[in-house]
C-alpha cells in the first residue's frame, strides 16, 4: 500500500500537475543590450560636469568667533560656512564686502594681540594669489586692516610653485622685515594653504599669527 502511494506522488503526471499551478512572477529584462544606449561605451571615462554654482559654499555672516586647528595649524575665524546665505563667488565680487571684512576683523586682532601693534614688530600679509592678481579680494582686505592697525602690509610676499592647494610649497618673494606676521586669508577650508605659509614663515625666522574671515567647513 505504501509503495503505491509513493509511486503516485513520484509519477510525472502528479509532478506536472503540481508545478503547473505555481505562478512564477516575470522578471524584468536586464539584458545589457537593451539597457545600454546603442553606440555608447559603458567603460568610457565620464567627462567632468560643469561647475554648479548652486552647490557652492555659502555664508550667512552670523558672528561665530572660533579657534580651529586644521592641517597642524591654528587659525581664528569670525564667520562659519552655512547652508543658506551668499555664495563665496558673490561675496568676492562685491566691493562693499572689503570694508565689511576689514572692519569686522580689526577689533578681533586687537583683542587677540593687543592694541599696540604699531610698535614696529608686526606686519600683515596674505596667502599667495592664485587667480586674481590685480584686484585680489584678500589683499584689498589686508591692506585696509593694515591701515586701521597702523602696521605695514607686504603685497605678494609668497608665491606658489603650483596651483594645487594640498601639499603646496611656497617660495619667498616679499618677506616682511618685522618678526611677527599676521597671515590673513579670506576663507579657509582644509588649512593646507596656511600650513604652507607657516612652513615658509618659520624658514624665514618669522612668527606667524593666522586669521581668516570664513571657516569654510560646517564643523
Amino acid at each position: 500500500m505504501l509503495d503505491e502511494i509513493l509511486n503516485e506522488l513520484n509519477s510525472p503526471q502528479e509532478v506536472g500537475e503540481l508545478t503547473s499551478q505555481i505562478d512564477i512572477p516575470s522578471l524584468p529584462d536586464i539584458s545589457l543590450e537593451e539597457s545600454t544606449p546603442k553606440g555608447k561605451d559603458i567603460f568610457s571615462t565620464h567627462q567632468r560636469k560643469a561647475w554648479d554654482k548652486s552647490m557652492e559654499a555659502r555664508c550667512d555672516f552670523q558672528y561665530h568667533l572660533r579657534l580651529t586647528r586644521r592641517a597642524s595649524t591654528n587659525f581664528i575665524t569670525i564667520w562659519q560656512k552655512s547652508v543658506f546665505g551668499r555664495t563665496l563667488t558673490d561675496i568676492k565680487g562685491d566691493d562693499d564686502m572689503i570694508p565689511f571684512f576689514a572692519d569686522s576683523l580689526v577689533p578681533v586682532i586687537q583683542e587677540m594681540i593687543g592694541y599696540h601693534l604699531h610698535n614696529g614688530t608686526w606686519s600683515i600679509v596674505t596667502t599667495p594669489m592664485r587667480r586674481h592678481t590685480t584686484h585680489n579680494f584678500a589683499s584689498l582686505i589686508a591692506e585696509r586692516i593694515a591701515d586701521a592697525l597702523q602696521i605695514p602690509f607686504y603685497f605678494d610676499c609668497a608665491r606658489c610653485r603650483s596651483k594645487q592647494r594640498v601639499g603646496a610649497v611656497f617660495d619667498p618673494h616679499n618677506i616682511p622685515r618685522e618678526p611677527n606676521i599676521i597671515v590673513f586669508d579670506d576663507f579657509v577650508t582644509t588649512g593646507s594653504t596656511l600650513l604652507a605659509m607657516k612652513n615658509l614663515m618659520r624658514e624665514q625666522g618669522k612668527s606667524p599669527f593666522f586669521i581668516a574671515g570664513i571657516n569654510n567647513k560646517l564643523q
